[in-house]
């Protein structure tokens, strides 16, 4: 099994389960991301998606032996695998945790991207190697956050974030320390279920949308959240 899935209390716990690969992304794990997503989006019982990984690191890239013997098609369907598995986790209505620890490499780097925050253990490290490795990949979503300058200082030199630097890039939001990450996400999981479930998905998609526009065209995809919410006669309710 690549991936896990727990439900409970409405909080799915999505973990990467490669430990013995340093739950490096192939495309069974692809494929699963994609299922998952689209049964927890159909499923309205959960709030929340916690996305972890099991073993030493949260996700040391792409796997690379994967790629023995593939020809060209094969090379590009697995992009494929991996662009669907991003966009469906990206694409989620609810809120989505990325809670990393150790390294995220890569494809790591792309999954925790695709959540709406990241929580880090100060031992946590952030980079994009793909070009010393001699492939192209994970060049859209990290300029979006840290810039295309320090993007590139990543991906160029292999250089690798810290917590505290991925902190103060504005791509990890809270460094927590090992010990007190389960009762950080504990508290976490609490505010938002408790929270109103159409409320969280009308201002993720404000946000999400909002930043692709200008002014003006953000305004009005707020607009239409709060009329959404109005016609739904969930105003300051919980539904």
């Amino acid at each position: 099994m690549t991936l896990s899935v727990a439900v409970e209390s409405g909080v799915a716990t999505f973990t990467l389960n490669r430990p013995e690969a340093r739950n490096a992304l192939n495309g069974a794990m692809c494929d699963a991301l994609s299922a998952a997503c689209a049964e927890i989006s159909a499923n309205g019982e959960t709030r929340l998606v916690l996305v972890r990984g099991a073993g030493p690191v949260f996700c040391a890239g792409a796997d690379v032996k994967e790629r023995t013997g593939m020809t060209a098609d094969d090379v590009r369907a697995r992009r494929m695998k991996a662009f669907a598995a991003y966009g469906a986790l990206e694409s989620l209505p609810m809120p989505a945790i990325a809670i990393v620890h150790g390294a995220a490499l890569g494809s790591g780097v792309e999954i925790a991207a695709c959540c709406d925050f990241i929580l880090a253990t100060p031992e946590a490290v952030f980079g994009t190697p793909e070009v010393l490795r001699g492939t192209v990949g994970a060049t859209q979503r990290l300029p979006r956050v840290l810039g295309k300058r320090l993007a590139k200082d990543l991906m160029f030199t292999g250089r690798r974030l810290t917590a505290q630097e991925a902190l103060a890039a504005g791509f990890v939001s809270r460094i927590v320390a090992k010990e007190a990450m389960e009762g950080t996400v504990a508290e976490i999981c609490k505010t938002i279920t408790s929270a109103s479930p159409l409320a969280l998905r009308l201002a993720k998609r404000c946000i999400d949308e909002g930043v692709e526009r200008d002014p003006q065209g953000a305004l009005e995809v707020e607009m239409a959240a709060i009329e959404e919410q109005l016609a739904s006669g969930a105003w300051l309710g919980k539904q």
